[in-house]
Order: structure tokens, then sequence, then C-alpha cells
């Protein structure tokens, strides 16, 4: 059984290795970076994560459920436009509240998906795949219009994400305001024009 201390010191272990990972990508991080953020000695770290792969591997099993649960959540019996517009709201509420884990994900991704090409194969091709054949009923039924079911579900990925993923460019370029200021009400506007049947 584990002590309070040392679930403790596991999550302070993984949110230094978040930090580290999501900055500087798995390649680029070392055991001595995750180690110091942690305020850990390396053999302590070592105590609880055998490997560099072992902390990066539980981060991303943590992440998957997070990042999944929006789409899972689109429900077949609801009205079509709602829940893909309410499906892009909670991927953009992910991007505001996890952007360390969204930039986790896109650098797993950007290097191949190494680490996650079994379950990105998978679970997440099943659900996609799922989630396009409910998008293409709706389409069928005249409740949406006639879109490809994968670019939509990709363009709300790529245009929710990139509010965390590209975070410092956005505030270079807005200066100090909130990067994800107004993206909402644009989002909506985008999405609602384009599904309308």
């Amino acid at each position: 059984m584990t002590t309070r201390i040392q679930r403790r010191n596991r999550r302070k272990i993984l949110d230094a290795a978040l930090e580290v990972f999501s900055a500087q990508g798995f390649r680029g991080a070392t055991l001595d970076q995750i180690a110091g953020v942690a305020g850990l000695s390396k053999p302590n770290l070592l105590y609880y994560f055998d490997s560099k792969e072992a902390m990066h591997r539980a981060l991303l099993d943590e992440l998957l459920d997070i990042w999944l649960a929006p789409l899972r959540a689109m429900n077949p019996q609801g009205d079509p436009r709602g829940e893909i517009m309410g499906y892009m709201r909670r991927k953009l509420q992910l991007s505001r509240d996890y952007p360390r884990e969204s930039r986790l994900f896109a650098n797993e991704v950007l290097q191949g998906a190494p680490r996650l090409s079994d379950e990105i194969a998978g679970d997440l091709k099943d659900l996609v795949d799922d989630r396009a054949a409910l998008i293409r009923r709706w389409i069928a039924d005249g409740q949406l219009a006639a879109v490809d079911p994968y670019h939509l579900i990709f363009s709300i990925w790529a245009l929710t994400q990139h509010y965390a993923d590209f975070d410092a460019q956005i505030r270079l370029i807005r200066g100090d305001k909130d990067p994800m200021d107004g993206a909402e009400g644009f989002l909506d506007s985008l999405f609602d024009r384009l599904l309308h049947p």
C-alpha cells in the first residue's frame, strides 16, 4: 500500500516531468532536469519511476483519458449542431485547462507517435470512426451540412489545441491579452455557419 508521502512524491515527479516534457519534448528531457524541477534527487526519482520512459508513459496514459473524454461525451441522440459545438467548446476548455498536456501530446505526435501509435491506431481511431459514422448519419438525415466528418474532427483539434500548443506565438502577436479571449465566440460562429444545413 502506498503512503500519502509516496503518492505526493509520485504526483510531484509527474508534474515536474510534465513541465519538462512539454517544454523539451521526450528527446530533449533529462532525468536531471526532471529531478531539479521536482526538487528531488535523481535516485529518489528512480525509486518511483525506473526510467524517463516510465514517467512519459504514465503521463500519456493520464492524458489519453482526459483527451478522449470530450469526443466520447457526444450524444448520438442530441441535437447534431449542439453536440459538435459542445465538443468544440470542451476541446477549447481542455486547451485552456491543460496546455502542458496538449504540448506533451503534440510533441509525441510530431515525433511520429512512437509511444502512442498503438493507442492512436486503436482506441482513438475506433472512437473517431464511430463519431464520423454518427456525423455521416446526421448529414444523411439533413440535420447537418455535407462536410467530411474526419476533416471536421481534425479541424476542431487544430483550431482548439492551437491555443495551447502555440500559446507563445499568440501572446507575442496579441500582447498581454488572454490568448483565448474571443476564441470561443469566433469558433462558435465559424462552426455554426459551417454545419448549418
